[in-house]
């Protein structure tokens, strides 16, 4: 097996280039990820008439949290309603939104939701027999996604992790390295154009319903290459499961009531969700139970046609959970249903380093959802949305570097891959520990203190310090290894970035910090990884002027 220091090469199946055991492949763009960005943009990119390559850690078309469940779409036809959504999601969203994006992106997302009906997906009808068209199921979905990728031309690579980014000489990004899971852990490399990181967001590897592939590792590779990341305050979310499990789909949840460990329900402020209700008891280490109580007895059956694998975990427990209570607990789920992602600088999605396009849940969404989580409508749409945009920035870039691409390209991963030190056995484990003690927990997250965000931000430093020397991993650890170096450098963004934020504003709360300032309406950049560092957005926030009047009032 070739040192962790040799470049890596990609399969290219029966017309793959060995180089020193490994198989190299050439593409005018790669695209990192299989999920509903990934897809969208490698589909995007073929569509402008380039070679497209999509390396999937998983299996494309059925890893990750759309895969497992589908989501509500941010669906909306224009005119007066879409711009109530747009005014009420700004009132709601901490001055921190664009606008212009919100337009753009519900354009995108009908135009292409319109092209998936036109592709034959089955979407329900109403009893006028007219497509409901605001929402998705995610195997289906994602099915016909892969199908529609593969007859475009796009070469899926299925099991293909991406480790680490290439350069050339400029500091362009020219490609990436990873190993084949299912191949012998052979090494491989895809020379391009131009790389989308549609590598999903960050859960800590939490169990969250389909997010243990959602690690940052994009992120990661990412800031090798010095891309500046944003929102990463906004990470606060969690899901509502059930004791036992990982269900963490909220949309059957409207219809709950909260009860406390005697059986007596809530009480509620004025104004408090009575979810937001329920996590506050939880982050508090009380006990809470729900039932869905509220379900009109004429939806029920169509609530479990909707979402099955919501009720069947429930239902072998036993639980008939509109007549029974049971009990539930915090899931985290980070950046995949949070704000906080890679930045990107103009409506191409393409980010800070040169060559490299960041969309879905790798990429900030704050420019729609602002500082609160965007929910499955949203994110949806934002998916939809940033993987096109994307696709085609990367089509745009790569083609005048076609045939031009350095012969030699620089790998740049750094942490997990090549220590400076002597290589420490069975370190990834303690690693993932330590990233997720200081995140995962309710009694740290939910609601922030100064104190111990400067604790954690210490612990965390002293941790990437012991990995740069000691971590590495070969063969089936190293992706291991890469992942533990991802949910810790993730861990150190989120932390800083919560530290730098002293207030609180929408899902970023500080109970040291109880109110907004006005001084910090603006979205939050951070970045490096040696180091810490995070500054204001040059660019501010756009608010319509109807918004912009609500936020004041």
């Amino acid at each position: 097996m070739n040192s962790p220091d040799r470049h890596l090469g990609c399969d290219r199946h029966e017309d793959g280039a060995r180089v020193n055991d490994a198989v190299r492949y050439e593409a005018d763009v790669l695209v990192l990820g299989g999920g509903p960005a990934g897809t969208w943009a490698a589909l995007a990119a073929a569509a402008a008439g380039v070679s497209v390559v999509l390396a999937d850690k998983g299996f494309c078309g059925s890893s990750g949290a759309t895969a497992s469940g589908g989501n509500n779409l941010w669906y909306l036809p224009d005119g007066p309603v879409r711009e109530r959504s747009i005014r009420a999601r700004q009132a709601q969203a901490g001055g921190l939104t664009d606008v212009t994006w919100m337009r753009r992106v519900l354009e995108t997302t009908w135009e292409k939701v319109n092209l998936l009906a036109e592709w034959g997906y089955p979407f329900p009808l109403d009893r006028d027999a007219t497509q409901l068209r605001a929402s998705l199921q995610g195997p289906e979905y994602m099915r016909r996604m892969r199908r529609r990728v593969h007859r475009s031309g796009v070469r899926i690579l299925d099991h293909h992790p991406a480790v680490e980014l290439l350069v050339d000489g400029d500091g362009v990004v020219s490609g990436a390295a990873g190993i084949a899971r299912q191949q012998g852990q052979r090494r491989w490399e895809v020379r391009a154009g131009a790389v989308v990181v549609a590598t999903g967001g960050c859960a800590l590897l939490s169990g969250g319903f389909g997010t243990n592939v959602d690690t940052g590792d994009g992120l990661l590779m990412a800031a090798e290459v010095g891309a500046e990341l944003s929102g990463m305050e906004f990470s606060t979310a969690y899901a509502l499961s059930p004791e036992w499990g990982v269900h963490t789909k909220g949309l059957m949840m409207q219809f709950a009531t909260y009860y406390d460990e005697s059986g007596t329900p809530l009480r509620l402020a004025d104004g408090v969700p009575p979810r937001f209700a329920a996590a506050q008891l939880l982050a508090e280490g009380r006990r809470v139970l729900a039932r869905l109580d509220k379900a009109p007895p004429h939806l029920r059956e169509s609530m479990r046609n909707s979402q099955p694998n919501f009720f069947l975990p429930l239902e072998k427990a036993g639980v008939n959970v509109f007549s029974d209570m049971y009990p539930i607990r915090m899931v985290y789920e980070g950046t995949v249903r949070g704000t906080g992602g890679l930045r990107v600088v103009d409506h191409a999605c393409a980010t800070t380093a040169p060559g490299l396009f960041a969309a879905g849940d790798a990429a900030t969404r704050e420019l729609i959802t602002g500082a609160i989580s965007g929910g499955g409508s949203h994110n949806g749409a934002w998916a939809i949305s940033s993987g096109t945009y994307a696709g085609r920035g990367a089509a745009r870039f790569a083609l005048p570097r076609r045939g031009a691409v350095a012969a030699s390209l620089a790998p740049r991963g750094r942490v997990g891959i090549r220590p400076s030190g002597a290589v420490r056995p069975g370190l990834a484990p303690e690693v993932i520990d330590v990233a997720q003690q200081h995140v995962l927990p309710p009694q740290r997250t939910f609601v922030r203190t100064g104190e111990q965000l400067q604790a954690s931000a210490a612990a965390l430093q002293d941790a990437w310090q012991d990995a740069g020397r000691h971590l590495h991993g070969s063969g089936r650890d190293l992706l291991r290894s890469r992942q533990a170096a991802a949910l810790l450098a993730c861990a150190r963004w989120i932390t800083a970035a919560a530290l730098a934020r002293t207030e609180t504003r929408g899902m970023h709360r500080r109970s040291d910090r109880p109110t907004a300032d006005p001084s910090l309406a603006h979205r939050l950049l951070v970045g490096g990884l040696a180091e810490i560092r995070t500054r204001p957005d040059p660019v501010g926030p756009l608010l319509s002027d109807d918004s912009t009047e609500e936020l004041a009032s």
